[in-house]
């Protein structure tokens, strides 16, 4: 008799849609080691034990970018497995209010248009985020 497989555990990353005045959302390109390597991606990061997502969102972004965020409405959440790894994506739409972007946990940094989010590789589960975000710029193709 086989043993059942140990259920993954979930791990749950805050996301920000960080925007700048023009319209810009910020991307940073991922280090090459590792998972995903030199994939864009939504700056953002894991949530620790008791910490409310937007709490988490701030803190990825101080800690990474170097830039404070108000933190607004949510836009998506999400679930996508990697390998061994469960991740719950909870997508929020931010206010970049100060702090000149820098890639401290990256490769580079990126002000684009959310129209130009499709010239850039993103990992797979990115592009649920994007469709949604399209979509509620009216930007999205249906």
């Amino acid at each position: 008799m086989t043993q059942a497989a140990k259920p993954l555990a979930q791990q749950v990353i805050g996301v920000g849609l960080v925007f700048n005045a023009a319209g810009k959302v910020l991307i940073d390109q991922r280090l090459e080691e590792g998972l995903l390597g030199g994939l864009w991606e939504f700056p953002g990061g894991k949530q620790e034990p008791g910490e409310a997502i937007v709490d988490t969102i701030r803190r990825e972004l101080r800690e990474e970018l170097a830039i404070e965020v108000e933190v607004g409405e949510q836009l998506i959440a999400l679930e996508h497995t990697y390998g061994p790894k469960r991740l719950r994506f909870l997508v929020h739409l931010c206010r970049w209010l100060s702090g000149e972007p820098q890639p401290l946990a990256s490769q580079q940094l990126r002000w684009v248009l959310p129209g130009q989010l499709g010239d850039y590789p993103f990992p797979a589960a990115n592009a649920r985020i994007i469709a949604a975000l399209l979509d509620h710029q009216g930007l999205g193709g249906n």
